[in-house]
C-alpha cells in the first residue's frame, strides 16, 4: 500500500513543527512529507531579529532551531528556495518554482497543510522601494538591514511605526549608536494598549533619547542623487535618515489560499475549525500567521502573528495529520515586549475592543513595584485592569514597568483563560518574598481596586 502524501507549504514554525509532529506519528512508509519553502532558512525566530539587530543575540544561527539537514535527517523531503505559486484543489496537487533555476514543477498530496505565514505592511508610497528602507520579517531582511547599517556614512535612523517591531527596533538602533526617531501615525505608541498606558511608554522612550512623533502618517520616503533613502516625509515635516525600518505591522498571507477560494475571514487570515482544518475542506489544514483565531474574551476571530501560537497550530495540526488527535480553542491576546529596560504587557481586551463587542466594563489603574517596596532595586510598575460591569468578570490587563514587570500577565492570562471575575482574583494564592513581590502582587491590588470600583457603581 503506497503512503500517504502530505505536503506543507512553508518552513517556519506551524509548517515545519506540523510536519516534525506528524513524523514522529507516522514513518516514511505510511506518510511521506514534503515540504516548501521559498526563503534560505527554516525553524527560526523572527521574533529574535531585533535582539540580533541590537547585538544582544551575537549571531544570525543563534535564531536557528533546526536547520534544513536536521529535518531532511528525518525523512521529511524539505525543498528550499521553492515557492508554491498554485494550489489545485480538485486536483490535489501544488505547482511549485525553484527560485533558484527557475524550474517549474507539481506536487500531488493526500493531505495539505498551508503555513504561509505573514508578510510586512508596505505602503504603496513614493520612496518606499529605495535602498536603505529595511523590513524585518525574515532573517534575510535582517542580514540586509545589518548590511546597511555596516555601511551607513551617517547615524539617523527612522522608524516607521510604533507597535512591537517598532518599539524593539529603536532599541536596536539606539544599540547600535543611531540617533533615533520614531514616527507614529497612531494617538501614543503601543496601539495594543490604551492610549493613558501608550503615554507612559512615549515618556519612557522619551528618556531613553528615542524621538517619538504621534500622529505622523507617512506620505513619501524622499532619496537623494545617490538614490538611497535622504528623509521620511510627512504632512507637517521631514526627517532626514540614513536608515529607514518599517514596523508598520503585518497582515496574513493568503494569495494562494484566496486564489483558490479557501475561505478567510474579517482580518485576512484563513479560517479553520478547532483541529486548524481549513473550513469546508477536510484534507486542508493551515496554522501560524496566516489565519485567524478565536479571541476567548471578545468572542470573535481575530489576527495575532505570534510564534507561540504558530508553533501550538503546526504540533495539533501534525498531531490530526499523523492520526493523533489535538484542538486549539482560542487566545486571550497576551503579549509582551520591551524597550530598553521598559518593559510592555497585555492581554485580553483593551477598552476599545470592549466597547466594539457591545461589553459594558469599568476600569483601574494602579501603581505599585515589582518587589517590596523596601527592598533593594523596587522599580515602578503600572498596572491597568477592564471588568466586565456587573459580573465583574475579568476583560484584560495592561502593565507598563520595570524589573519584572511583563510577566505578570501571564496571571491575568489564565485567569482570563478560565473566566475569573477579578473578586476571585484577589484571592489567588501567589508567591511572595520581598525580593519577588510586594505582600500584595501589583496584579492582585489592581484586582483589588477593580472590585471596589465595580461596588461603588453598584454591581458588585
Amino acid at each position: 500500500m503506497a503512503a500517504e502524501r502530505l505536503v506543507v507549504i512553508g518552513g517556519d514554525a506551524a509548517g515545519m513543527s506540523a510536519a516534525s509532529q506528524a513524523r514522529r506519528l507516522k514513518g516514511p512508509d505510511e506518510l511521506s512529507i514534503t515540504a516548501f519553502e521559498r526563503g534560505h532558512f527554516t525553524s527560526y525566530s523572527a521574533c529574535g531579529i531585533p535582539y540580533w539587530v541590537g547585538g544582544d543575540v551575537p549571531e544570525r544561527d543563534d535564531l536557528i532551531a533546526r536547520t534544513p539537514e536536521e529535518h531532511r535527517a528525518r525523512a521529511i523531503d524539505l525543498r528550499m528556495r521553492t515557492e508554491v505559486t498554485e494550489i489545485d484543489v480538485a486536483g490535489q496537487r501544488v505547482r511549485s518554482l525553484d527560485r533558484d533555476s527557475g524550474e517549474t514543477s507539481w506536487t500531488g498530496f493526500d493531505k495539505l497543510v498551508i503555513a504561509t505565514g505573514a508578510r510586512p505592511v508596505r505602503p504603496a508610497l513614493p520612496g518606499m522601494d529605495a535602498a536603505g528602507v529595511h523590513g524585518v520579517q525574515t532573517l534575510d531582511d535582517g542580514q540586509a538591514l545589518l548590511n546597511t547599517l555596516d555601511r551607513a556614512t551617517g547615524r539617523r535612523a527612522v522608524v516607521v511605526g510604533a507597535g512591537y517591531i517598532g518599539v524593539e527596533m529603536a532599541e536596536a538602533m539606539l544599540k547600535r549608536g543611531f540617533e533615533v526617531t520614531v514616527l507614529n501615525r497612531g494617538e501614543q505608541p503601543m496601539a495594543t494598549l490604551d492610549p493613558d498606558m501608550g503615554r507612559l511608554v512615549h515618556d519612557a522612550m522619551d528618556g531613553l533619547g528615542i524621538t517619538t512623533v504621534n500622529r505622523a502618517a507617512v506620505t513619501a520616503i524622499r532619496t537623494g542623487p545617490d538614490g538611497r533613502v535622504a528623509a521620511v516625509e510627512t504632512a507637517d515635516a521631514s526627517y532626514p535618515a540614513d536608515v529607514v525600518v518599517l514596523g508598520i505591522g503585518v497582515e496574513p498571507e493568503t494569495t494562494l489560499a484566496r486564489a483558490v477560494g479557501l475561505p478567510v475571514g474579517p482580518h485576512g487570515g484563513l479560517l479553520t475549525d478547532l483541529s486548524m482544518r481549513v473550513v469546508g475542506h477536510d484534507n486542508i489544514w493551515a496554522g501560524g500567521d496566516c489565519v485567524e483565531v478565536l479571541d476567548l474574551v471578545a468572542g470573535r476571530t481575530r489576527h495575532i502573528a505570534l510564534g507561540t501560537h504558530a508553533n501550538k497550530h503546526g504540533q495539533i495540526i501534525g498531531a490530526n495529520v499523523g492520526g493523533g488527535y489535538g484542538t486549539f480553542p482560542g487566545v486571550v491576546g497576551t503579549a509582551v515586549s520591551k524597550v530598553c529596560d521598559l518593559e510592555i504587557a497585555r492581554t485580553g481586551l483593551r477598552e476599545k475592543d470592549a466597547r466594539a463587542v457591545g461589553l459594558r466594563f469599568v476600569t483601574a489603574t494602579i501603581e505599585s513595584t515589582g518587589r517590596a517596596g523596601y527592598y533593594p532595586g523596587a522599580q515602578p510598575m503600572t498596572v491597568k485592569m477592564l471588568a466586565e460591569y456587573r459580573t465583574g468578570r475579568l476583560l484584560g490587563v495592561q502593565i507598563v514597568g520595570r524589573d519584572g514587570a511583563a510577566k505578570r500577565v501571564d496571571v491575568a492570562a489564565v485567569a482570563l483563560t478560565a473566566g475569573m471575575t477579578v473578586e476571585q482574583m484577589t484571592a489567588l494564592d501567589l508567591g511572595y518574598a520581598p525580593p519577588f513581590s510586594p505582600v500584595w502582587d501589583p496584579v492582585l491590588v489592581a484586582a483589588r481596586r477593580t472590585v471596589a470600583v465595580l461596588r461603588k457603581a453598584g454591581t458588585a
